[in-house]
């Protein structure tokens, strides 16, 4: 049986995707995202919400339930979401070309911008790890482009030889950087999420 095989049966065995289902989000990194929400209190009703890399969804779900309908969000990726997701403008395009103006639309700026991107994967992990930091300071660029002061970010990043260093760029431009690895992510991932709370325009 091939790998993919494998790991898509367990994908379905998953308790977490079991969950998402039942609960009617999208996908189950939707509980990676509440789990860092209850811990560093990313969210306040009727914020303005950017999410990068999108699809499917459900990020742009658990948005919409904190931020309540006077929120507004927008989200970014490479093809349209299937249906109306959560009320949510969906800009489609590429995250590393995508002129920030049209993230924004007529907004002046966003409360929170989101990240759960991540390369397509080579399984070599060195090579892996540098496309996700890229991806990551692409995240940060947008992020310190369009946040209004004492904005939060939150973004994935492949742990690498630069991550000390970009959770420093981080610190850099947040009163508070600190990274995380929600218990919903899979023990064999190297992904960490890193935090900033309090953007200093």
């Amino acid at each position: 049986m091939s790998r993919n095989r494998l790991d898509d049966r367990s994908t379905r065995h998953d308790r977490f995707h079991q969950k998402a289902k039942k609960e009617g989000f999208l996908a189950r990194a939707v509980y990676k995202l509440q789990e860092l929400d209850e811990k560093f209190a990313l969210f306040k009703p009727g914020q303005r919400v950017l999410d990068l890399g999108c699809a499917p969804g459900s990020w742009l779900q658990y948005a919409r339930s904190r931020v309540g309908d006077r929120g507004m969000l927008v989200g970014l990726d490479r093809g349209p979401l299937r249906g109306d997701v959560a009320g949510a403008r969906i800009v489609v395009g590429d995250v590393l070309t995508i002129d920030v103006k049209e993230l924004l639309g007529e907004l002046p700026a966003f409360d929170v911008v989101l990240s759960d991107m991540a390369p397509d994967t080579s399984g070599v992990r060195s090579l892996d790890q540098a496309r996700s930091e890229a991806l990551f300071e692409r995240a940060l660029e947008i992020a310190t482009g369009v946040l209004a002061p004492g904005g939060n970010f939150a973004g994935k990043l492949f742990q690498g030889p630069d991550f000390k260093k970009l959770i420093e760029a981080v610190r850099s431009r947040f009163d508070q950087a600190k990274s995380a690895k929600p218990a919903s992510s899979r023990q064999i991932s190297i992904e960490q999420y890193v935090i900033g709370k309090g953007f200093r325009k």
